[in-house]
């Protein structure tokens, strides 16, 4: 983390850059200090967030992920300062920005960090149109040199975000959860701010919409150099739009590290346990999963307490020296732990090759399933009658994965084969009595 020059922290305004971190080179954006967020007051005072600190570099995204009710949300409330911090300090281009700060700076802040709500419905003002939505922080820092300056940059934001100038003139409720969510996406954008806070952006939306959001986020990033703190409980999204990840339990900062380190060595046994959750997108595997499941009480911090230390590779991780040690060793086999893991007894589909026989022991090959693998009666009742050719055929439909076809072909000409060879049989019986 970057060492912050105490006698340079307070501030009327912003610098230009921040501060370079010595061990990686890069200018940290935005720091957190041991930061300590509670509720309430007195014996009743609840602390959502116990010490956390982590930096952010520019031009980064650092995911916060974590369940429900961890303090991701806090934490990025605490960044736009709307949570008050109640131990700790939080530290923008090395300039503190948390507790009073001067309102000339304040200002500053307001203007460079920007947040993109959870639900996009909730955050939009319902009797305010799109164009007044978004033009509000330009009216209210004077961001425009004349109205038309604002109506330009107005309706190229809007168009940046995939909406068209004639939705300027609606309200929010005329518009898709995923629509609202673009609206939302350019009043922050509109202010041009450095760092943004996206607060589970995209989980109130449809699947197919989520991707096209994030993509939007990236093609922000991109052209704009923002960064994000993007906070998420999905972790199968987070991978793959992160650069570094942050994981934090009931307000504790348990695991950070490079996307794919994290993923490649969850040493933290919670950090393990939100990949194993994370689904298998074959139905057969996921059935026969074996999750991994966290129990804090594996941890005895009774005599020391635990410490978020860097144990190598830009790797954090909390725990005390035994466990410490522990995850060190571990790490250093550069051995990829396993998080998710299938019943090796039940994975029908590692085992068996023969999709037919499969859907004989029961397998639910639905997804697979041709178009016309109906399973038809008439395949049936064709198979008894010719029960020859309808072996050649269920031979034919197995070899193509019709499974259900093969099934009733196969029924009816064991049925047809049984019948036949018992009309046979009863036909020689009687030559038999007829000749005695």
């Amino acid at each position: 983390m970057a060492n912050i020059d105490e006698k340079q922290t307070r501030a009327a305004h912003l610098p230009e850059h921040g501060p370079i971190d010595e061990k990686s080179g890069r200018e940290v954006l935005l720091s957190l200090r041991n930061v300590d967020i509670a509720f309430g007051k007195g014996d009743k005072a609840f602390k959502a967030v116990k010490n956390a600190s982590f930096d952010i570099y520019k031009g980064e995204t650092f995911s916060l992920v974590g369940e429900s009710g961890s303090g991701k949300t806090t934490i990025g409330r605490a960044v736009i300062r709307v949570n008050p911090c109640a131990a700790g300090d939080i530290y923008y281009k090395g300039i503190k920005i948390s507790g009073k700060i001067p309102r000339s700076l304040d200002r500053e802040v307001i203007r460079n960090i920007q947040m993109v709500f959870q639900d996009p419905a909730a955050s939009l003002n319902e009797r305010a149109t799109v164009d007044y939505i978004v033009s509000e922080g330009l009216y209210n820092f004077k961001l425009y040199e004349n109205e038309q300056d604002r109506v330009q940059k107005v309706e190229k934001m809007i168009e940046e975000v995939g909406l068209l100038p004639e939705h300027l003139t609606r309200y929010p409720h005329e518009f898709s959860g995923g629509q609202r969510q673009r609206i939302g996406i350019a009043r922050a954008m509109v202010m041009e701010p450095e760092l943004v806070v996206a607060d589970e952006p995209i989980s109130a939306l449809d699947v197919s919409i989520r991707a096209q959001v994030l993509n939007l986020l990236k093609k922000f990033q991109k052209e704009r150099e923002v960064t994000y703190l993007f906070i998420a409980h999905d972790l199968s999204i987070v991978r793959f739009i992160s650069d570094r990840i942050g994981v934090i339990y009931k307000g504790d900062i348990v695991e950070i590290a490079d996307a794919e380190e994290l993923f490649d060595y969850p040493l933290h046994p919670y950090t393990r346990s939100l990949i194993s959750a994370i689904p298998i997108p074959d139905p057969r595997l996921e059935k026969h999963k074996v999750l991994f499941t966290y129990d804090p009480s594996v941890h005895d911090y009774s005599e020391e307490q635990p410490t978020l230390v860097d144990i190598g590779h830009n790797h954090f991780v909390y725990g005390n020296a035994k466990e410490l040690e522990e995850y060190r060793a571990i790490r250093e086999k550069n051995e990829p732990l396993k998080s998710i893991t299938i019943d090796e007894n039940h994975d029908t589909y590692a085992e068996s090759s023969d999709p037919a026989e499969d859907a004989t022991k029961g397998s639910n090959f639905i997804l697979d399933t041709p178009l016309h693998d109906t399973g038809s009666g008439w395949l049936t009742f064709g198979s008894f009658v010719l029960p020859i050719i309808g072996l050649i055929a269920g031979v034919l439909f197995k070899k193509r994965k019709y499974i259900r076809n093969y099934k009733a072909c196969r029924r009816g000409a064991i049925a047809g084969l049984i019948t036949a060879g018992a009309v046979i049989a009863l036909f020689l019986l009687l030559l038999l009595l007829a000749v005695i």
